[in-house]
């Protein structure tokens, strides 16, 4: 284990890898591909060289675990690809509730940057950026930062839920149900803005009461029986079996006290899409309906798309023609 750990100082982080380790700092950018003559060819050669690309940043610092996962949305899958759809590929789903709406927005292509230091985010981001040119146009750009102790800005511990040892690629990673896609991840993505105002004016007790989990030492509350449910208990999901399928977080915090924005980018990876799908349902609907997840009164998506995270050979195979 030692000299592992060693060897893994000594090299980049492996390319499309959905489980990097969470970093101090992270970019989120999602582009839309133009209709010019040339943009999928560029699109295409850009997302082949990822990986050079990526070692040519983070061999600058490999004790930054700078690492990026790419994601290609619904619509520009074929063109892009050329290869088989992966089974539950489809665009964002927009989730209407009585009170609120989990909206669906563009985004053919998402770059999901992280490192420790902000500096090699920038580079690589600049970099990509010149490579892809006028072939894409900017959707959002969103740099997300570790708040404490992996706190989101809400003051609660972010992230407690993830799978962890032999769990992570099961919860994650396609395997043999849907051989083409194998090796990949499916992932949705929400921005979301927070009313810290309104949310500062409850009581802890409230928060706790909201969010499912104490404040101060992220210990888990108990379940309602009946009723009212809690984000944590919403955001559960068990199959008609009684089974948990989990996802992985990599949620992070943003925001600019001086404009006063605050908010959280979620960032989900699922084995299966469904999984992140009808957590969205519960949350956004209410289970049972009508009674929605009382942390959307707080926090508001403004954006909601979904991607495939293809294998990185898979991805590398772009520019073989």
């Amino acid at each position: 284990m030692a000299t592992s750990a060693r060897m893994s100082r000594r090299v980049p982080i492996e390319a499309q890898r959905v489980d990097a380790p969470l970093t101090q700092s992270a970019t989120f950018l999602v582009l839309s591909v133009t209709d010019g003559p040339d943009a999928i060819r560029t699109v295409r050669s850009t997302l082949a060289s990822i990986d050079d690309l990526a070692k040519n940043v983070s061999i600058r610092d490999l004790g930054a675990s700078f690492a990026c996962t790419v994601g290609i949305g619904s619509d520009v899958w074929d063109r892009v690809t050329g290869l088989p759809r992966p089974a539950e590929l489809h665009p964002f789903p927009a989730v209407k509730g009585a009170v609120h709406t989990a909206v669906s927005t563009p985004g053919d292509l998402l770059f999901h940057i992280r490192s420790e230091r902000r500096d090699l985010c920038f580079e690589f981001e600049r970099q990509l950026m010149d490579l892809l040119g006028d072939a894409v146009t900017v959707v959002d750009e969103t740099v997300g930062f570790r708040y404490f102790d992996v706190r989101d800005l809400l003051g609660f511990v972010d992230g407690t839920a993830n799978p962890v040892g032999p769990a992570v690629p099961t919860s994650i990673i396609v395997a043999e149900e849907d051989a083409s896609a194998a090796g990949g991840s499916y992932i949705v993505v929400q921005k979301y803005v927070h009313d810290l105002k309104a949310w500062h004016a409850l009581q802890a007790e409230q928060q706790e009461a909201v969010i499912g989990r104490s404040k101060l030492d992220n210990v888990e509350l108990d379940d309602a029986a009946s009723g009212q449910r809690s984000h944590k208990t919403l955001a559960t999901i068990k199959d008609e079996n009684g089974d948990e399928h989990e996802i992985l977080r990599d949620n992070m915090p943003f925001g600019s006290p001086g404009t006063g924005e605050f908010g959280t980018y979620f960032i989900g990876y699922s084995r299966r899409l469904w999984v992140i799908e009808r957590m969205l349902q519960r949350m956004f609907v209410g289970d049972p309906p009508g009674l929605h997840d009382r942390l959307l009164d707080f926090s508001k998506p403004l954006t909601g798309t979904t991607f495939f995270a293809p294998s990185a050979s898979m991805l590398a195979s772009l520019d073989s023609d």
